[in-house]
């Protein structure tokens, strides 16, 4: 795909970039972050939401389409987008982590994976080429490699195996996909925390000349400075014309830290995910909603912030709804917390334009 990714600047302080990315549905500005719609949908909000607070690309998740309501029925109302929607960029997890963490009887051998869906316990096959099948029939702008993701801690053995199958599904994937001009696959890193298993698996995946790499098998049971360290010696060292993005992570600090590594492209249900649980994020630390000290505080969670709730409501309001399971309070939460997190993505790559990101990264770690 010509000009699919090009970097703008980079940070002389961190190895931060600043970015494009170019699909077929729009421009994405990057370090960005993507919310999860994994059902074809980010829960509670329509796509003219999304587009309110500045979403250029979404998550979908293959596992979950295929299931229900199929990825073939999606391709006959012409593809996700338009089944959906959305205007915008679409990127399509394969469903490797799925498959482990959610469906029951999984067996895995190199030809692929064979499980029983978490839905209603029907026996599934899917192998590489299956995956590509799904995803070009979805229709997403960026599809992921089928990989192997083992939770960690994992045994060394099982690392290895996992490097090793991830390569060979990688270069299956890699000779399966058909619609180079419209859609652009990425190979994953996988490894656990051992390095020099990363960077193996990363050299191999370097040499089928993917469009885009990404970092898998993080969030999975490994603590915070190992995730660090995984980072910060493997997206250096992917290649410096492809976009780099790392899967299911995190919470807002952990995304300008990780952007500083080179990191250009993030998703994580973190930010939807705690706003359906009542927890708010706000400059000076998460607000837990449910709280009753905020039974009569008429002030909104988060001065100066854009969205519906904090332009025209309070906390006091916030909490009656969420106490009372209203359903407005999934949506109002939702919209606030990622108003949240495009936000502090715009101020990074603002930063990043100006050359004062390190000094705005000092600040957030205060």
């Amino acid at each position: 795909m010509k000009n699919f990714f090009t970097v703008e600047k980079t940070d002389p302080g961190s190895k931060a970039r600043l970015g494009k990315i170019r699909t077929a549905h729009g421009v994405v500005d990057t370090p960005a972050f993507m919310p999860v719609g994994s059902q074809g949908t980010v829960k509670s909000l329509t796509p003219e939401d999304l587009t309110g607070l500045g979403a250029q690309m979404i998550l979908g998740n293959a596992y979950h389409l295929y299931l229900r309501p199929g990825h073939r029925l999606i391709r006959d109302a012409g593809g996700l987008h338009r089944f959906m929607g959305w205007n915008g960029s679409i990127l399509t997890d394969s469903g490797g982590f799925q498959i482990y963490s959610l469906a029951t009887l999984c067996r895995v051998s190199d030809a692929g994976v064979e499980f029983r869906s978490h839905i209603d316990g029907s026996l599934h096959s899917l192998t590489p080429a299956r995956v590509i099948e799904v995803q070009e029939a979805i229709g997403a702008d960026i599809i992921m490699v089928l990989d192997d993701c083992p939770g960690l801690p994992a045994p060394v053995e099982r690392i290895r195996e996992s490097v090793d199958r991830t390569i060979l599904w990688a270069r299956q994937c890699r000779n399966s996909w058909r619609r180079t001009d419209d859609q652009a696959l990425f190979g994953i890193v996988q490894g656990g925390c051992d390095i020099e298993s990363r960077l193996r698996c990363l050299e191999n995946l370097v040499e089928m000349d993917f469009p885009g790499f990404a970092i898998g098998g993080l969030s999975v049971g490994e603590s915070r400075d190992q995730m660090a360290k995984v980072v910060s010696a493997v997206a250096p060292a992917m290649p410096a014309d492809k976009p780099r993005y790392l899967m299911g992570v995190g919470r807002p600090e952990e995304l300008v830290r990780m952007v500083a590594e080179g990191v250009d492209l993030f998703d994580c249900v973190m930010p939807t995910r705690n706003a359906r649980n009542g927890s708010l994020f706000t400059p000076s630390g998460t607000l837990n909603i449910k709280n009753s000290m905020y039974r009569e505080d008429f002030r909104p969670v988060e001065e100066g912030c854009p969205c519906y709730g904090c332009t025209h409501l309070t906390r006091a309001y916030l909490r009656h709804l969420f106490q009372s399971k209203e359903l407005l309070s999934f949506r109002l939460n939702t919209l606030h917390n990622l108003s949240y997190y495009f936000r502090l993505l715009r101020t990074v790559r603002r930063h990043l334009d100006r050359g004062t990101f390190v000094e705005f990264m000092q600040l957030i770690e205060k």
